[in-house]
């Protein structure tokens, strides 16, 4: 389950303050080849609001007005830009609510207990690897600004949207990087660098940690998202330990509302990774550790 207790209470909104949000926030988001314009006042607006306030709160973290304010612009950007580009399947309200941002949310009790764990002013470094349509590292910007938050895909088109992201909403330290994540594993520029390293992907646990866990500083985490784990966890405790991590615990709930079951791995790194890891690119999936 969610952990309780990790987050400073925060203002709940009222109603008028949904209101007020819904009064002005934009309407619609037209995107051109200078940059992202807010126009069309009187077209439908993008409203994830009521389900975020409603929502955030099951799974501990509160999100303030500012903050829904963000997540609602970031909402309409994306659906706009999907028309155009193909960057989810999910481009309803409750969909992108629900399946995107309070999905991607449920890292940050783990995140919290990270930085209390670090028990240090310094920034925490976080990497997203196929983070997609910024997925879930993005949602974890919004609501945790301290981090320092690196987005990596090896589509560079959807990168050029996660910087227009960045750049309407004012988000400060999140950059984004062009790798497979193979590659960012070899370059000593991203290699054991990070303190939270995450990933929402379909591959199997044994396939992920080889993505993920070169990138983790030994002492750090990786936090694997996945839809259910049991057989996985088993089948990829042997990459785990061979690429220098241990499971320390798995968490698994259903998304509030919700049928739908999500799992939390969290891999501890305790020794460096081995130099031979990762493996060049497009091996661990085509031959996954066993």
């Amino acid at each position: 389950m969610m952990a309780d207790g990790l987050f400073p209470k925060r203002k709940p909104l009222t109603k008028e303050d949904i209101q007020r949000l819904r009064e002005t926030l934009p309407k619609k988001v037209e995107i051109d080849s200078q940059g992202t314009k807010i126009t069309g006042k009187d077209e439908e607006v993008t409203d994830v609001a009521p389900i975020l306030e409603s929502q955030s709160e099951e799974i501990s973290v509160p999100l303030s007005a500012e903050e829904i304010t963000a997540f609602q612009i970031y909402a309409s950007m994306l659906k706009e830009k999907n028309k155009v580009m193909n960057l989810t399947a999910v481009d309803d309200d409750k969909g992108i609510a629900m399946k995107h941002f309070i999905d991607s949310l449920t890292i940050c009790p783990y995140i919290r207990e990270e930085e209390k764990r670090a028990n240090s002013s310094k920034k925490l470094t976080f990497v997203d690897v196929g983070t997609g349509a910024g997925f879930p590292g993005l949602p974890v910007k919004i609501s945790c600004p301290e981090l320092s938050v690196t987005l990596m895909d090896s589509l560079e088109k959807r990168l050029k949207f996660l910087d227009e992201v960045i750049e309407r909403l004012g988000l400060k330290d999140c950059t984004t990087v062009h790798s497979r994540a193979e590659d960012a594993g070899r370059n000593k520029k991203h290699r054991e660098r990070y303190d939270i390293v995450t990933a929402r992907a379909v591959a199997k646990l044994s396939v992920l940690a080889e993505y993920c866990l070169p990138l983790v500083k030994v002492g750090g985490v990786f936090l694997a998202m996945k839809a259910h784990s049991e057989e996985e966890e088993a089948e990829g405790a042997k990459a785990v330990a061979l690429l220098g991590g241990t499971i320390e615990k798995t968490d698994t709930f259903k998304l509030p509302g919700t049928d739908m079951e999500r799992t939390i791995i969290v891999v501890r790194k305790i020794r460096p990774t081995p130099a031979r890891f990762p493996r060049k690119a497009g091996t661990p999936s085509k031959t996954p550790i066993v």
